[in-house]
């Protein structure tokens, strides 16, 4: 059944039953990834999660109920399965069916040449990383993973208050790590790429990136403890950014989880910081017209120059803040209930080259990869202890590799303490709780365990 269609019986069906005022959220993801291993693929998959998420009002309360086929069957069960959860729901949080924005912005997030890409290239891709890796340097033992992927999203939303809006977009993403044996060292690099412009996924340059860093951490020892400064290279920054995005959810802050209440106009950074949510990022991998609610997305700078601007809200946080909401609603998949997430969520990147902030830095640590976020950090406190490695500089150049540290801190004094932005701006993997950035960053000092 099409979609319009589907979404005209339900609401038929549902103004039948008693339902007042009602909401379809259909979303269709395509994914494809495949892995190599000694010029085999060792993993292959490809799947396609459709649905609809369905919100109806009954007697004052929301109920919630989804279905993953579009049919008649589907349709009683939307509608009688909305109806039973309302009648049970305990929550006195006002939930509002949006009208619709006035206008809806332009964004360009979907390349058809990338979804014309063939299956039989993609694995060629793959095992291009693995050969090129191989071929880079003779100390390489393994290439122990050799990846790429594809996905597609495409999402509907209707309502019986007028609103009617789609979207779609696509991307792929490539990730070699290898494996340098020299003596008893073994050292292992890594690299991964995202975007949707197929063309510009180079497989030799990806696999000699991850070998030269595998190489350049050969004979790394420790350092004594102590405050460095410190340069958050810019995978490091974008994974740190990523695990406290949180603190910026207004909801985070409503419930009290978030340092960040009552902060508003503040300055909570350096002024060197701007941090910007950005949906109608050309080709981000988190770019949509609307949110998860339907509200028009736009632009933001939550940190400029380092004063704190707004929150991030969907419709029930902003009401309770007597603001508009901002367009971060989320929902992850149909059958997801509403959220708070940032969008295409990065710091603004200064004009400085990475090697400039090393030669800026003069003394400190370069820090090229950290361990156990999911353990040692607390999004709440913004507190941080984890395992790192990467590299001592000394006289504003690279001596040597370090390993076996920690770096401590924490993120809101990190943000207080930037001295220097590079121009190196470079997004991750996007994911359920966006699609996160940085630039290298060079921060005053952090505290050092090593030896």
């Amino acid at each position: 059944m099409e979609i319009k269609e589907f979404k005209d019986r339900v609401f038929t069906a549902g103004q039948a039953a008693g339902l007042e005022e009602m909401e379809i959220y259909v979303s269709q993801s395509k994914h494809f990834s495949a892995r190599v291993f000694q010029k085999e693929v060792d993993d292959y998959t490809v799947s396609v999660e459709q649905g609809v998420g369905f919100r109806a009002r009954f007697s004052g309360k929301v109920g919630y109920s989804y279905v993953e086929i579009l049919d008649q069957d589907s349709v009683e069960l939307l509608v009688d399965g909305a109806k039973a959860n309302a009648q049970i729901i305990d929550s006195a949080d006002e939930i509002e069916f949006f009208q619709g924005s006035p206008s809806y912005p332009e964004v360009v997030a979907f390349n058809p040449s990338l979804e014309a890409v063939s299956t039989e290239e993609r694995i060629e891709f793959a095992k291009a990383l693995e050969a090129e890796a191989l071929a880079t340097d003779e100390r390489v033992s393994m290439v122990n993973y050799a990846a790429t992927g594809y996905s597609e999203t495409e999402v509907y939303m209707a309502n019986t208050k007028g609103l009617e809006q789609s979207f779609h977009r696509n991307g792929a993403i490539g990730f070699v790590s290898a494996v340098i044996r020299e003596g008893e060292q073994v050292k292992t690099g890594a690299r991964m790429v995202f975007g949707n412009n197929w063309d510009k996924f180079d497989a030799k340059q990806l696999a000699q990136d991850a070998v030269k860093e595998a190489t350049s951490l050969l004979g790394a020892g420790s350092v004594p403890s102590g405050d460095y400064p410190v340069l958050l290279r810019h995978d490091v920054a974008r994974d740190l950014l990523a695990t406290f995005a949180s603190v910026f959810s207004a909801e985070a802050v409503q419930k009290g989880l978030s340092l960040l209440e009552g902060r508003l106009g503040q300055q909570i950074a350096s002024s060197k910081v701007t941090i910007i949510d950005d949906p109608l990022l050309k080709n981000g991998g988190a770019s949509a017209t609307f949110d998860g609610e339907g509200v028009a997305t736009r632009t933001k700078r939550v940190i400029e120059s380092g004063q704190l601007t707004t929150y991030l809200h969907n419709l029930k946080t902003a009401k309770k803040d007597g603001v508009e909401s901002t367009g971060n609603a989320s929902r992850p998949s149909f059958k997801s209930p509403v959220g708070i997430s940032p969008t295409n969520f990065f710091i603004e990147p200064g004009t400085m080259s990475y090697d400039e902030l090393i030669s800026k830095m003069g003394h400190g640590i370069i820090i090229i990869d950290v361990q156990g976020l999911h353990s040692g950090a607390n999004p709440v406190s913004g507190d941080f202890s984890l395992g790192a490695y990467g590299y001592l500089v000394e006289d504003g150049q690279i001596v040597r590799p370090i390993e076996q540290i920690t770096v401590a801190g924490n993120f809101f004094k990190v943000l207080e303490t930037v001295e220097e932005i590079a121009s190196d701006l470079e997004f991750g993997s996007p994911g359920h709780r966006g699609h996160i950035g940085s630039p290298t960053l060079l921060i005053r000092d952090l505290s050092i365990a090593g030896m």
